[in-house]
Order: C-alpha cells, then sequence, then structure tokens
C-alpha cells in the first residue's frame, strides 16, 4: 500500500507521529550544511532569511493510504527547464531560488533602478548585453533583476486592478531590498543554489565591465564549493538526482515506492510524483538495486 505524505504546520508539530522508515532511505532530514570559499570581496556565507530551509523531519508524517497521491503535481511539472527555453533575466524570486536549487546553479539577483540611475544603464551596456557574457550567465548562473522602476503592462484589467497590482508589485521589491540590505543602485547579490548570500558587489563606474564580471566569476566558484559540501551532505541522507526519459533531472529523496508509483521530496520541502516506467534507465536500475537488497 502507498503512503501519502503531508507536512504539518509548526504548531502541529508535537502531534505529528513519526514516520516509518522512508522508502529505500534513511528517515532524518539532514541540518543545512554550509561550506563555502571566502574572499575579500565575498560575504561570511552564514544562515539568511533567503536561505532554503529543509523540512524538518518532526514535521513529515503520512496520512491518507486510500487516496496516496492526492494533489502531488507529477514529476514532469517540476522538472529542470532547459536555458534554451527561458528569459536571461527571470522576475518571480520564487522561480529563480527554486530553477538555482533544482539546477545546482548560483543566483545572481541584479537590484537596479531602469528609470532613473545612470550606472544601471551603463551596467547594462557594458556587461549584461554583452554576447560572451551572456553565453557564461545561461550554462553558469540563474539571473534574477529586481527593478524599483515597477510598471504594470497587463492588458484587459481595470483601473482599480492596476492600481492594486502595482501596490503589491512595489511593496515585493522593497521587501526583496531590506531582506537584502540594498541601500543603493545597481548591487549585485551572489548566492549558492541553496541560499547563502556569498558576496554582495555594490555600485558601478563606466569601464569596469571586466572587473565586475571577474567578482561574479569568482562568487560562481565559490558558491559551487559551498553547494557541493551541501549536496554531498544531504547525499548521505539520500538525495539524489533523478531523471525523466529525456535526461531532465531533480534533486530529491524517495519518500514511498509502491507498485511502481514513488513519491519524492526536495531539499525545501516541494513534493511530487511520478512512475518507475518514466524514469531513466539509470534510475530504474538504482530501484531494482534496492529493492533487491531489501530482498522485495
Amino acid at each position: 500500500m502507498a503512503l501519502c505524505l503531508f507536512v504539518a504546520a509548526c504548531g502541529n508539530k508535537g502531534t505529528a507521529p513519526k514516520p516509518a522508515t522512508a522508502a529505500f532511505g534513511g528517515t532524518g532530514v539532514p541540518p543545512q550544511l554550509a561550506a563555502g570559499r571566502q574572499s575579500e570581496t565575498l560575504a561570511d556565507p552564514g544562515k539568511l532569511p533567503g536561505q532554503v530551509e529543509l523540512t524538518p523531519e518532526e514535521e513529515i508524517f503520512f496520512t491518507d493510504p486510500d487516496n496516496p497521491e492526492g494533489s502531488l503535481p507529477e514529476l514532469s511539472t517540476v522538472l529542470t527547464v532547459t536555458p534554451e527555453r527561458r528569459e536571461p533575466w527571470l522576475r518571480s524570486e520564487t522561480e529563480a531560488r527554486r530553477l538555482a536549487a533544482r539546477e545546482g546553479k548560483p543566483l545572481l539577483i541584479w537590484f537596479t533602478d531602469s528609470a532613473r540611475s545612470p550606472m544601471c544603464k551603463a551596467l547594462a551596456q557594458e556587461l549584461f548585453n554583452n554576447v560572451e557574457f551572456n553565453a557564461w550567465a545561461m550554462e553558469k548562473i540563474i539571473r534574477l533583476r529586481v527593478d524599483s522602476n515597477v510598471v504594470v503592462n497587463e492588458a484587459d484589467i481595470s483601473l482599480g486592478e492596476k492600481e492594486t497590482l502595482l501596490v503589491d508589485r512595489r511593496n515585493h521589491v522593497e521587501r526583496l531590498r531590506k531582506r537584502y540590505k540594498v541601500l543603493g543602485n545597481p548591487m549585485l547579490v551572489m548566492c549558492s543554489p541553496d541560499g547563502k548570500v556569498l558576496g554582495r558587489y555594490r555600485g558601478y563606474q563606466r569601464g569596469q565591465a571586466d572587473y565586475y564580471w571577474g567578482l561574479i566569476r569568482q562568487g560562481e566558484v565559490a558558491a559551487s564549493v559551498s553547494h557541493k559540501a551541501w549536496r554531498d551532505g544531504l547525499g548521505e541522507k539520500g538525495y539524489r538526482d533523478w531523471h525523466d526519459r529525456r535526461g531532465r533531472k531533480v534533486f530529491a529523496r524517495l519518500l514511498s515506492y509502491s507498485g511502481g508509483n514513488l513519491i519524492l521530496i526536495e531539499p525545501d520541502g516541494t513534493r511530487c510524483r511520478t512512475l518507475e516506467s518514466k524514469l531513466s534507465d539509470d534510475d530504474r536500475e538504482w530501484i531494482a538495486e534496492q529493492k533487491r537488497m531489501r530482498g522485495l
């Protein structure tokens, strides 16, 4: 019989029953692992508000065995989007952070004011519009643009709805600026894929494109070192890359397996379901080996 996962609210932590041994893996979710190579341009990579949170094991329990899959999304809906099919600069923080975590790439956040800051325009012209930089960035990092020049271009909505949307977007920008301690424009923030802030680069002067690109490269290397240690620690607890038949992947832990039906959970608590038949040959062989080891 398959089991369905439910993540309890913090207030219910004391009442949630403990799960049985998770499918094909350990039951513990490890604490956040922090490791990063610092340089004079890098901030102390301590835990910050934007960091990915692992779901505490005591907040996970299984319920509703008669409806094991419930409303969980299909694996195909959470798999990595190929770089060729997305915009260079994302506008959604949630989408950018999740994509960075899934692809294992650092997140570069660009705080800008496209309407009032000459140096923001200079940074865009001299570096971010550079063909070589864009080719490198598409392969190495995830990019998020946070623009203080908030506009509403949506059509077919009322004036009142536009005003409400404008206020919401301005408030969202201000929340992000406070979270990342942004005091001026432009400012770049480099985060590891698991959410640690590793670098803050403030201001810009014309002619500094190569210097700024060097800072970004340095941050990407530091983020890769930090993320490898984080992944290695999670790997010891059962997290691994899962691939579909097209080679797309997601880093997750197997929560349950029954009759070819799987439920997976990512480090940030995102869950999905899939069929064994939809997985890669390597994943199916891994499942077969785990079953042989357990006499299943």
